[in-house]
C-alpha cells in the first residue's frame, strides 16, 4: 500500500478550541435551557441507558462486587490519608526511571510549566491523549495562546474541538451529540486543519471512525511532543496509566520523542497491587466492559522504546483543600469512571453542560464547589443539583456517599450566607418556636384559627419567596385543632377515638 503524502500543519494557532465554562449561569437557569433541548435529551437518554445496561450485565458476573468495591475504597482511603508520603516515593522512582517530576501548585503554575516544556522542544503542535486534568487547566487554551496547536485525538473529545463545543460527560464528552450532527461538523472542519472528510461521508459509526483516523494519522506520525493524563500512578513502581478503547493513546504514548503528563496528585496509588483492584472496577463502570482494549503503562524512559524526554506534571489545583476536609475529602477516590452520571436522573434531562466544568453530574456537583470554592454562583448552586436518591452511590465503584457530601455542602453554603437571609430568617424563627414547649402550645392554637377560617379550602397563593416554594409542594389542609386539642377532646370524652 502506497503511503499518502502528510498534510502540513495550518498555519497560526488551532481556532477549534472549546469555549470555556467561564461564565455560565448558575445550575437552575442552565438546567432549564437544557431540558428545552429535545434532541439532546433524546441523545442523553439512549446512551446512557446502553451504558447502564452494559454495566448491570458485567457488575452481576462478579460474585463479591462489594467486596471488591470496598477494596478499592480502602486503598484510596490509605492514599488520602497519607498522600505526602506516597507522593513523595512516586517522585522517587519516576525520577530513577529517568523522568523528570514537576510540582505545579495550581492551574497558571501547571499551564507555565507545560508551555515552557513545549516551547523549549521548538514544537509548534501537540497530540493529546483524553486527559480531564488538561481540560479542568484550561491547557489548550494556554497552549493556543502560545500559538501552539492541541490536537484532541480521542474520538470524542476530537468531536468537541471541531463542534466548538464544551463536553457534556467523562467517559464520553460528545455523548450529547448524534450521528449526523457528527457527520456535519467532520464534513464542515475537518480540511480547515488537514485531511478532510471523504465527500461521500455517511452518518454510519464505522465511517465516521474511518474519517478520525485517517485525519489524525497524519498528525500522529508528524508530532514530536504529545500530552497526557493519566488514569493511575503507581507509587510503588513510578508507573503511570491509561486505559483506553480506541489505540490513540497507544499512538500518543509511544510514538513522539517527547511525553508531557499531568496528573492530579489524588491519582497515586499505593502499591502495584492496588492496581489489579482498579483494573476490574473502572472498566466495568465506566464502558461496561471486563476489560478495556488498550492498558498502557511507562515508568520513565528506555533507550529505544518510546518517548526519550518524559515529563510528569503533578498538580494540586485545590486538592490539598479537598483533602483537609475530613468528610469532603471522600470525593478525592473519584476514578472519572462516570458511573454516576449515567445512573443520574436529574444528569440525564439536563446533561452535563448546566453543571459549569467538565466534571459534570453528581460527582461534579461535589467536587466542583470543593476545587473551586463557592463563590460563584454556579459553585453555589451545585450541591443542590440533585434529587438525593441514592442511585450515584449505588453505581459508584468508590463508594463514595455522594448524598451525605452533597447535604455536607449545602449546610456550607447556607452557613456561608448567614442568617441574613430568607432561609436563614426562617431557620432562626423555627428554633425560637421549637425552643419553648409552652411557646410553641401557643403558637400551634394559634395557627388553628387559619384552618378555622379556610375551612376545607387550599392555602391561597402567596407572594414572594414563600409563594414560589409552596407553589410546587402539595400543601395539606390547614388543621382546625391542634394535636394537644384533640387529645384534651378525646380525653374528655372518656379516650374514644
Amino acid at each position: 500500500m502506497t503511503a499518502e503524502p502528510l498534510t502540513e500543519p495550518t498555519a497560526g494557532p488551532l481556532q477549534a478550541t472549546s469555549p470555556t465554562f467561564v461564565g455560565m449561569p448558575k445550575f437552575p437557569y442552565a438546567a432549564r435551557t437544557a431540558l428545552g433541548n429535545t434532541q439532546q435529551r433524546r441523545n442523553l437518554a439512549h446512551a446512557t441507558g446502553v451504558i447502564r445496561a452494559k454495566r448491570a450485565k458485567v457488575v452481576a458476573e462478579i460474585d463479591r462486587w462489594e467486596e471488591l468495591r470496598q477494596a478499592g475504597a480502602d486503598a484510596k482511603d490509605e492514599l488520602l490519608g497519607h498522600m505526602a508520603a506516597y507522593l513523595e516515593q512516586l517522585e522517587t522512582n519516576l525520577t530513577k526511571g529517568g523522568a523528570t517530576v514537576h510540582w505545579a501548585r495550581d492551574a497558571a503554575e501547571a499551564n507555565r510549566i507545560v508551555v515552557d516544556l513545549v516551547k523549549g522542544t521548538g514544537a509548534t503542535e501537540v497530540v493529546k491523549v483524553k486527559s480531564m486534568a488538561t481540560q479542568e487547566i484550561e491547557l489548550n487554551e494556554a497552549l493556543e495562546a502560545e500559538g501552539i496547536n492541541a490536537w484532541e485525538t480521542d474520538l470524542a473529545e476530537l468531536i468537541v474541538q471541531f463542534g466548538h463545543d464544551r463536553p457534556s460527560h467523562i467517559l464520553v464528552p460528545a455523548i450529547h451529540r448524534n450521528r449526523s450532527e457528527i457527520r456535519e461538523i467532520f464534513r464542515k472542519e475537518m480540511g480547515l486543519v488537514g485531511r478532510p472528510a471523504p465527500d461521500d461521508l455517511t452518518d454510519e459509526p464505522k465511517r465516521l471512525a474511518e474519517a478520525a483516523r485517517l485525519h489524525l494519522r497524519e498528525k500522529f506520525m508528524r508530532a514530536t511532543v504529545a500530552i497526557s493524563g493519566a488514569n493511575f500512578a503507581v507509587a510503588e513502581t513510578g508507573s503511570l496509566v491509561v486505559v483506553e478503547s480506541e489505540g490513540n493513546g497507544r499512538m500518543c504514548l509511544t510514538l513522539p520523542d517527547t511525553l508531557i503528563s499531568v496528573v492530579g496528585i489524588e491519582k497515586v496509588l499505593p502499591t502495584w497491587q492496588d492496581l489489579g483492584t482498579f483494573m476490574q472496577l473502572l472498566p466495568r463502570s465506566s464502558t461496561g466492559e471486563r476489560m478495556n482494549p488498550y492498558t498502557s503503562i511507562w515508568s520513565g524512559v528506555h533507550e529505544g522504546d518510546g518517548p526519550q524526554n518524559v515529563h510528569v506534571v503533578l498538580i494540586d489545583n485545590g486538592r490539598t483543600h479537598v483533602l483537609a476536609d475530613p468528610v469532603g475529602r471522600e470525593a478525592l477516590r473519584c476514578i472519572r469512571c462516570s458511573a454516576c452520571l449515567n445512573t443520574c436522573p436529574v444528569y440525564e434531562r439536563t446533561g452535563g453542560h448546566a453543571y459549569g466544568s467538565v466534571y459534570p453530574g453528581p460527582i461534579g456537583a461535589i467536587l466542583n464547589p470543593q476545587l473551586r470554592g463557592t463563590a460563584s454562583d454556579v459553585d453555589k448552586s451545585l450541591p443542590f443539583a440533585s434529587t438525593l436518591c441514592g442511585a450515584c452511590f449505588e453505581a459508584c465503584p468508590m463508594r463514595i456517599d455522594i448524598p451525605k457530601l452533597l447535604v455536607h455542602l449545602r449546610a456550607k453554603v447556607v452557613d456561608a450566607k448567614g442568617r441574613n437571609t430568607v432561609e436563614g430568617r426562617a431557620m432562626a424563627a423555627g428554633a425560637w418556636a421549637f425552643g419553648d414547649a409552652k411557646r410553641l402550645a401557643r403558637l400551634q392554637k394559634a395557627s388553628t384559627l387559619g384552618g378555622k377560617i379556610l375551612g376545607n379550602r387550599q392555602l391561597p397563593a402567596l407572594p414572594g419567596a414563600i409563594g414560589q416554594w409552596l407553589s410546587i409542594r402539595d400543601i395539606p389542609e390547614l388543621p382546625a385543632q391542634t394535636f394537644r386539642q384533640w387529645w384534651a377532646d378525646r380525653e374528655r370524652k372518656g379516650g374514644a377515638s
